[in-house]
């Protein structure tokens, strides 16, 4: 199979400036608006936008690789990171301490240089213990070929499906030199237009063991906050890509076997940003109903149990809320709860659920 990366002009990409020329003015003009509308807003709702969008992309971009983190946990180490007061924070394990650092570093940082050792320390972040799941890898470094060619491959042992192999080992030196330079050169290219063929770029030498996905992810999120000039996030490009990951496995998969006109990439890209353009605009009308709630129901009149319990429903709890489920997440008593839980309804803040079943189960008032 002769790969992209075969090519005897690689990496010499090109593209149709004028077919992606209204897509990319399209885009442009979406993100200026979105941008506009969020810096609009008022401080604590535009924090607590930029927290609700970077937790979003850490999950996303961390489940899209088949790792699902805790989210209280991502939310209180960004929290911590960005100096956020968002009451009690969650204890965090160093894996999930680890995506954060990265993320924020491409995102918080955008100006600085792009380096070798820059990823290198993103790597390490990802895989404190040194292993992937229970194996073994190298941390911090290129990979040395010692496991056999990198493959990408699916299905079950012995009908495996090979859907890509990255470049020989030996190459890496080479070719992470030639992408480092052109991603910090001075060449007149749109950072929009970057971040597209970066992402690309980068998981096609696919230089780590692992975590090359989430490490090339950060790399457009970097390039995407340059075209923007500000470290705040107001969009997910991972969480988006998430919602269509057959779809761009598919791209990925058939432009990798392509040639090195990438102009149905950098469509498909840009196309799934202006998606997540419209995403946002759920992560604002969410921000704002959380802002009017704790308008309407004075927060120095509950405690501290239930200021916990409320925020996790604005958040969208996962499954039905019990007395049971609120005595576990608030470490309390199950009297305790069940006294949390009347004064709320008292006030007209939860209504039991008509559902019934063998617990009883909690909701918002509707508004």
């Amino acid at each position: 199979m002769d790969y992209i990366h075969k090519q005897d002009s690689w990496p010499a990409f090109r593209w149709n400036p004028e077919m992606l020329a209204g897509q990319l003015a399209s885009v442009r003009h979406n993100q200026g608006r979105l941008v506009g509308r969020m810096e609009g807003l008022r401080f604590n709702l535009r924090e607590e936008a930029v927290l609700t969008t970077l937790t979003e992309d850490v999950l996303k971009s961390s489940e899209i690789e088949g790792e699902r983190l805790d989210k209280e946990q991502v939310r209180s180490s960004i929290a911590r990171r960005l100096g956020m007061d968002i009451g009690a924070l969650a204890p965090v394990d160093r894996n999930v301490e680890g995506v954060v650092e990265m993320m924020l570093d491409a995102t918080q940082h955008y100006a600085t240089p792009l380096t070798a050792e820059r990823l290198f320390a993103w790597h390490a972040a990802l895989f404190p213990t040194g292993r992937s799941g229970m194996t073994k890898i190298v941390v911090g470094a290129w990979r040395d070929g010692t496991s056999g060619p990198m493959q990408v491959v699916s299905g079950p042992i012995g009908r495996e499906r090979i859907h890509f192999e990255a470049p020989d080992a030996q190459r890496l030196d080479e070719e992470m030199k030639a992408f480092l330079k052109w991603f910090e050169g001075g060449a007149d290219l749109d950072p929009v237009l970057r971040a597209a063929i970066a992402h690309l770029w980068f998981i096609t030498i696919h230089p780590f063991e692992d975590g090359n996905g989430r490490i090339a992810r950060a790399v457009a999120d970097m390039a995407l906050a340059r075209s923007e000039r500000s470290a705040q996030r107001f969009y997910s490009m991972s969480a988006q890509i998430q919602a269509e990951r057959g779809a761009y496995y598919d791209r990925l998969e058939s432009t990798q076997k392509g040639d090195l006109d990438i102009s149905d990439w950098i469509g498909w890209f840009l196309a799934c940003l202006d998606r997540a353009f419209a995403g946002a605009e759920a992560t604002l009308a969410s921000v704002v109903t959380k802002a009017r709630f704790w308008e309407t129901h004075q927060v120095n009149a509950l405690n501290g149990r239930q200021r916990l319990m409320l925020t996790r429903l604005l958040d969208g709890f996962e499954g039905k809320l019990t007395s049971s489920k609120w005595a576990l997440i608030a470490k309390c008593s199950q009297d305790t709860a069940s006294r949390d839980i009347e004064d709320l309804i008292k006030r007209h803040i939860l209504v039991r659920d008509a559902s019934g079943g063998r617990s009883t189960s909690y909701s918002l008032v509707s508004e």
